[in-house]
């Protein structure tokens, strides 16, 4: 039996889960992505907690390197979505 996207994604996200120590999880994210990707990764939650801080649009994209089109899928994920607000309010 093949095993579908769905399934790769869920063992993804359960290895992500069981990582509980930062500098195991950087390690982690340097192996499975590229510097690039990591970095991107980080520009999006520094953007989030940003528009969490009432900052806007203008301000976020002075202070970050982050895209306008980038942004706009970043706040889209905060207006609807339960994921950067979840982990970000703790």
């Amino acid at each position: 039996m093949a095993t579908t996207q769905k399934q790769k994604i869920a063992d993804l996200c359960t290895i992500l889960t069981q990582v509980d120590d930062p500098k195991d999880m950087r390690a982690l994210l340097e192996d499975l992505c590229t510097q690039k990707e990591v970095e991107n990764m980080a520009e999006r939650i520094f953007a989030a907690k940003l528009l969490l801080e009432g900052k806007t649009y203008n301000e976020v994209v002075s202070q970050s390197s982050i895209s306008s089109a980038t942004l706009s899928r970043v706040s889209r994920s905060l207006q609807n979505g339960t994921g950067y607000k979840k982990q970000l309010k703790k």
